[in-house]
């Protein structure tokens, strides 16, 4: 059997089972029961690659497929201690389909279709004879006449939207194919969909408008099943030594359940624990360059938010989303919509903002495209900065700043603090490469407004304070008084910088050079 009761999701979860950072999310089954043989028995899970979403169907996969004892496998999961465990174990005819999957050398969308319906009429005439050898205008009348119901898992809906031999007529094609598969269809006792594209569904006309959604911007529902929680990550640090969850928490945390609880990157977590070090591993399989595509179409609508974030400034926005057809973005809503769908922003709240360090590494190459303008200029002069922010040398410091302030780039004329923060964080981007930047980093009697960790020796630590109408001399004064240098006992050297700007008076700089004995 290819996709009718086969072991395939109860082989591919053992796997998973059988790892060390695997989490227990089994409770996500008794979730999903409570919609079978129900008018809202249609579902449709949306996360970023890698998210768990094919863990997640392989184990609804192997809990349901009849023909098989599961017992065994679940045993010491938290669905075995529920009262409605037994219910539906090993119980239905579930149909769990791979669209991922490809045949080879796949050259168009008619070859991949023509796949999947020839492998799926195999299984159903050789499951139930009463199919074998008619002839049938729609797969729904062969599903018809076996007489029975079926669970419809379908893994990665949305796929096939990603290859480059599909186009839009072959797109709407495959939406009408899933709604004659299972819209109004008597034997569907539940449909459990997962992809990364929300479904279009957002006009009165759409093929899957019987779907409820539930993705990274309005899922309350399955949002705890995606990703991994804080007591989850401590709990697998404790089960694999070598990395700390501070280390993890700062290189993947930054998403959000519904209810404001932290949600870690699961794949990169897995990764880091298992390799022992902690990499930008998850980015590498998703589509950045897409996203970075989408900038460079559409930049003047979207530059300065992404300036913002890479500061570290959340941008509140009221997001509508956006659709599986609308694979080309044209407005600042869509791109942004596509970011949070695809995982490369966190939203909550109504604010937007970079998660995690994996993803700032990303972030602040996009500032380095051409397409950015302006903001490429002042990118690729800021290792200048640094080198003469270490060479304390005050004067070129302040002109550098003032050279930026000057441009003719609206968001960096300063309105309030933030512009300032966002001068400085481009003025100094090139120092992320050995440097652990901090916006507002708690230390002392308060929050210093940017401290540099080096990552290797001989580099001195940096402390930066500034001063929207006030003098250098208090934004020293300030590091001293409250105690901002707690945060660089570790390190020998340490580098003072205060930064003023007043409306009346250019930029100024001073550097203070001091050590630890």
């Amino acid at each position: 059997m290819n996709f009718l009761n086969t072991d395939i999701g109860i082989r591919t979860f053992q796997e998973i089972v059988n790892s060390k950072t695997y989490v227990d999310k089994s409770l996500l089954i008794k979730k999903v029961s409570e919609y079978i043989g129900t008018e809202s028995k249609y579902l449709c899970l949306t996360r970023p690659r890698r998210f768990g979403k094919t863990i997640n169907a392989n184990m609804l996969g192997a809990y349901y497929t009849k023909g098989y004892d599961s017992d065994k496998l679940f045993a010491d999961f938290k669905i075995a201690c529920t009262q409605e465990y037994r219910d539906h174990l090993n119980q239905h005819n579930v149909i769990q389909i791979d669209f991922s999957r490809m045949p080879d050398f796949c050259t168009s969308y008619q070859e991949y279709l023509e796949s999947i319906l020839k492998m799926l009429k195999s299984d159903l005439a050789e499951a139930y004879s009463q199919t074998r050898g008619k002839a049938y205008d729609r797969i729904s009348q062969m599903l018809w006449e076996t007489g029975d119901s079926f669970i419809f898992i379908l893994d990665e809906w949305d796929s096939i939207f990603h290859e480059e031999f599909v186009n839009t007529r072959d797109k709407v094609h495959f939406l009408k194919f899933l709604r004659g598969l299972l819209k109004d269809q008597p034997y569907v006792e539940l449909a459990y969909m997962t992809g990364v594209l929300p479904i279009a569904k957002y006009s009165s006309g759409s093929e899957l408008n019987m779907f409820d959604e539930f993705n990274f911007m309005n899922d309350n529902i399955f949002d705890h099943f995606f990703g991994f929680s804080e007591g989850e990550v401590k709990e697998l640090c404790e089960k694999n030594e070598g990395i700390t969850f501070d280390e993890l928490k700062r290189w993947y945390d930054g998403y959000y359940t519904s209810d404001g609880k932290s949600l870690f990157n699961p794949r990169s977590v897995t990764k880091a624990l298992n390799r022992k070090l902690c990499l930008n591993y998850w980015t590498e399989t998703g589509p950045m360059n897409e996203i970075a595509d989408c900038i460079e179409n559409n930049v003047d609508e979207v530059r300065e938010d992404i300036v913002k974030m890479v500061s570290g400034i959340s941008v509140e926005e009221d997001l509508h989303g956006y659709s599986a057809l609308d694979l080309e973005l044209n407005t600042r809503d869509e791109i942004l919509s596509a970011m949070v769908v695809y995982g490369f922003l966190s939203y909550y709240d109504g604010h937007l903002s970079i998660p995690n360090h994996e993803l700032m590494e990303k972030f602040q190459r996009v500032l380095s495209r051409d397409s950015m303008g302006g903001v490429k200029e002042i990118v690729d002069r800021s290792r200048e900065m640094l080198e003469a922010t270490i060479k304390c040398d005050e004067k070129k410091v302040a002109s550098m700043i003032e050279y930026v302030h000057d441009q003719e780039i609206p968001f960096l004329q300063y309105g309030d603090e933030n512009s300032l923060s966002c001068v400085i964080t481009l003025c100094y981007l090139y120092a992320r490469k050995d440097y652990d930047i901090e916006r507002e980093a708690k230390s002392g009697k308060g929050y210093c407004d940017y401290l540099f960790r080096p990552r290797k020796s001989g580099l001195p630590a940096i402390i930066l304070e500034l001063k929207s109408g006030g003098t250098c001399e208090e934004a020293i004064r300030q590091i001293k008084d409250r105690n901002y240098l707690q945060k660089t006992e570790k390190y020998q050297e340490i580098l003072l910088v205060g930064i003023a700007y007043s409306r009346k008076k250019e930029h100024v700089c001073m550097i203070e050079r001091c050590t630890n004995n």
